[in-house]
């Protein structure tokens, strides 16, 4: 239990910040609406008694607030909106309440909190980021530029699509209507303008992953079956501290895990959870595809990445390989869909990214 006097909460959005606290040995409450600047949040609370705790909700805006606070002195809990669970009866919702809730919570120490990254930590997400909106991007317009194709009975038959024979196919098409001809032209251009930064993207995180703050991690992570240097250095950014989780706990952070409705003797598992970082588990679970082939040695492009490692984390790579395809097979001789086997198989790789991330060299 933390003993500051007053307890603040903060209604945090873009234009406006509503605060509420409670002065915990007299009473008094506290209340104003801010403009969401950080010089005046801090003002304001340097006039209030101390010593001071802040909690407001993870959002949008950011964590630069939370570590102005933490740099003046103010301890300062980032909520997790998920995780804020509200009465079922409490029909009224404003700013000054939603303040007010999160500063009685923050009195009683029960406010779960999220994790602020670092400025670098940050930095690098973001980057990972930007990598994966273009990758949306890119095969949305991949599929704009094949649907047109496809109302003009034109498809392609010579191999693997989106290799440099293809674009050399997509290249060579001419349409005589004038319509047609400049909508292709510009569905083509998107698509080489995307890939163009994809690899820019991939080129800038291929080299952060060497420096200094990432490079242990991902290699160790890129031991595994799926798991490349981009997957790798995007499972560390999302990660950050992989000692604050358990293998058995950091599933259920990122949403791997069923949800559950059990009561008395009745207990009914449904989907997963689908919570935490959206971002780490699409990559589990792109990763997990990889391992429903059997695995009899590494390939050559493994067996680089396991040579850059020491032998103990190279063996733990291995026994992990080896248990993920096994647990895959498992699932399939129990008939499960395809679908349910790979986030079972991205949920128990999970936890063989954390052993391999906290694993002693």
């Amino acid at each position: 239990m933390y003993s500051e006097r007053t307890s603040v909460g903060l209604d945090v959005h873009a234009r406006s910040t509503v605060a509420w606290g409670l002065d915990g040995v007299t009473g008094e409450v506290f209340t104003e609406r801010l403009v969401p600047d950080t010089a005046e949040i801090l003002a304001w609370l340097h006039r209030l008694p101390q010593p001071v705790a802040v909690a407001y909700e993870a959002g949008p805006t950011g964590f630069h607030l939370a570590r102005a606070l933490e740099t003046a002195g103010f301890r300062c809990v980032l909520a997790a909106p998920s995780k804020m669970a509200r009465p079922p009866g409490e029909r009224i919702k404003t700013d000054r309440r939603d303040a007010e809730r999160l500063a009685r919570l923050l009195r009683l120490d029960e406010v779960p909190a999220v994790r602020v990254p670092t400025i670098e930590e940050e930095a690098a997400r973001d980057l990972t980021r930007a990598r994966d909106d273009v990758r949306a991007d890119l095969m949305r317009a991949r599929h704009r530029l094949s649907k047109l194709l496809l109302r003009h009975s034109i498809v392609y038959t010579g191999g693997k699509a989106w290799t440099a024979a293809h674009h050399q196919w997509l290249t060579s098409h001419h349409f005589e209507d004038l319509g047609t001809r400049v909508a292709y032209d510009q569905a083509l251009e998107a698509v080489l303008a995307l890939e163009a930064r994809r690899d820019r993207l991939d080129a800038v995180i291929t080299e952060l992953a060497r420096q200094d703050a990432w490079a242990p991690v991902v290699a160790r992570l890129s031991c595994l079956r799926g798991v490349g240097t981009l997957t790798a250095l995007g499972l560390a950014v999302e990660i950050g501290d992989w000692h604050r989780f358990t293998g058995s706990t950091i599933g259920a952070y990122l949403g791997l895990v069923p949800s559950e409705d059990s009561s008395g003797e009745r207990r009914r598992q449904g989907s997963i959870t689908k919570t935490g970082n959206t971002h780490a588990r699409r990559l589990l679970v792109e990763a997990a595809w990889h391992h429903r082939t059997p695995y009899r040695h590494p390939g050559v492009s493994l067996r680089a990445r396991l040579d850059q490692v020491p032998a103990p984390i190279r063996q733990r790579a291995d026994e992990g390989n080896r248990r993920l395809h096994h647990r895959w097979t498992t699932l399939q001789a129990r008939h499960k869909h395809s679908t349910i086997t790979v986030v079972a198989v991205a949920r128990e790789l999970s936890g063989w990214c954390w052993s391999l991330a906290t694993m002693d060299p």
